[in-house]
């Protein structure tokens, strides 16, 4: 048996989109053939992901049906999982020190841990950014974690249940929802929320008119929804939206979030019993200046062409945490989940390459395939870009609809490999025919 302490340490902080396909690859390739010990660290026990929060804060899709327990998955792919949050770092002994972890009711169930590395892999990804706007802190919400999601899902259903059974009209703002950021997150949102207001309505919720009573507002500061896109996919999504009366809102930046609802530097109130806020990312707050490494004015740790910290060789970022170049233009790599995927097929190959004892590692060049945006039942849109259309090629409909859903298929297929999606994908598709479209709790 080969003795762990003799292997080169692997931590990968982070168990997102990128950090759990990046331990996959790595205990499959390196791992599973003790070449490599590799360990992956995360706040939470189980992984969904991200780009599915919208849904299961609107309801219309089951969290518990799309959970992936980071222990199993660490026993099927030959790496370690270790529970908690990294709070601290020592470049200087090579050491992650982990926060103790505590359970719902404030008990230490771990106390604080440090864990030795040889190479660090930082993929903590992103929080919302509320900008110190007064309030938003206090009376929004945000969608970052699969647990916050949940908890607008609950709120949002109160509020349902509330108005049902309330004997006195319906008042100023209630039922009334306010979304502040209209990128994608944001316009998913607001076209998720607007069909499964109505599903929930239909299961017995029969005094609430969804056309009347529920009101969808989206807030966007910026001069058109989905600034970060292109314009054409903007203007679509934008028609959609407003065909399912969700009120859109440009040019239009938050100053104030009260109990009652949000204002804009216009001096425009919009009143709203739910807020969320999805405007803007940062990085984790406890990376900031983390230990000398190098981060920019959203806590981003500045990564060079391979990935690395600027500042320590022995220390890797990615996916929304880093701040990397994009080679040949003059701005970082965008936040995207396809960019995260790539940077860990990078990252596969330089770990491979550093335990192999090579001193030149591969340089990242980010491919934008385009972007997709999902409107639920009622629309996709999106652009196919470079490889993939050779140029621009604006899409919509069934093909757009195909093409969003393969993205997690493929997120899916990274994790477990295709048969395994094949046959979860028959299950799913026969359950579905017996459970609610909605969930009701």
């Amino acid at each position: 048996m080969t003795d762990e302490n003799n292997l080169h340490h692997v931590i990968i902080v982070g168990g997102g989109a990128g950090g759990l396909e990046l331990a996959t690859k790595l205990g499959d390739s390196l791992g599973k053939k003790n070449k490599a010990l590799i360990t992956l660290i995360d706040s939470t026990r189980t992984h969904v992901w991200k780009p599915l929060l919208h849904e299961i804060a609107a309801g219309s899709m089951d969290p518990d049906r799309h959970e992936l327990d980071y222990l199993a998955q660490a026993h099927w792919h030959h790496f370690k999982f270790r529970l908690g949050r990294m709070d601290g770092l020592n470049r200087a002994t090579r050491e992650v020190s982990l926060a103790p972890f505590m359970d719902e009711d404030g008990n230490e169930v771990i106390a604080r841990r440090t864990f030795k590395y040889d190479t660090l892999i930082i993929a903590v990804g992103s929080t919302t950014n509320d900008f110190g706007i007064n309030g938003a802190r206090e009376y929004s919400l945000a969608l970052d974690t699969h647990s916050q999601a949940q908890r607008f899902h609950r709120y949002l259903h109160n509020a349902l249940l509330r108005a049902q059974t309330q004997s006195e009209a319906l008042k100023p703002g209630q039922l009334e929802v306010a979304i502040v950021g209209a990128g994608a997150t944001g316009v998913e949102l607001a076209a998720e929320l607007h069909n499964t207001t109505r599903e929930l309505t239909a299961y017995g919720l029969d005094k609430i008119d969804p056309d009347r009573d529920v009101k969808i507002s989206l807030i966007e500061a910026s001069d058109r929804i989905l600034p970060a896109l292109p314009n054409k996919l903007s203007y679509a999504v934008d028609v959609e939206l407003r065909k399912l009366r969700v009120n859109v809102f440009t040019g239009e930046r938050v100053t104030e979030v009260s109990p009652k609802g949000i204002t804009t530097h216009s001096g425009r109130f919009i009143p709203a019993e739910l807020v969320v806020w999805a405007a803007g990312i940062k990085a984790p707050d406890f990376l900031k200046d983390i230990d000398g490494l190098e981060t920019n004015r959203i806590n981003q740790l500045v990564v060079n062409q391979h990935l690395q910290t600027t500042r320590d060789e022995n220390i890797f970022a990615f996916g929304d945490c880093a701040a990397c170049p994009w080679l040949g233009h003059d701005t970082t790599v965008p936040p995207r989940a396809q960019a995260a995927h790539q940077e860990a097929s990078l990252l596969v190959k330089t770990v491979k390459a550093r335990v192999a004892g090579k001193e030149t590692l591969p340089e990242f060049h980010y491919r934008d395939y385009g972007s997709l945006v999902n409107l639920g039942k009622y629309s996709t849109v999106g652009s196919l870009m470079g490889a993939v259309a050779g140029g621009s090629m604006y899409i919509q409909g069934l093909f757009a609809r195909v093409m969003y859903r393969s993205l997690y298929k493929m997120h899916l297929m990274a994790l477990h490999g295709v048969l395994a999606v094949i046959v979860h994908s028959i299950g799913r598709l026969i359950s579905r025919r017996t459970e609610p479209h909605v969930k009701l709790h």
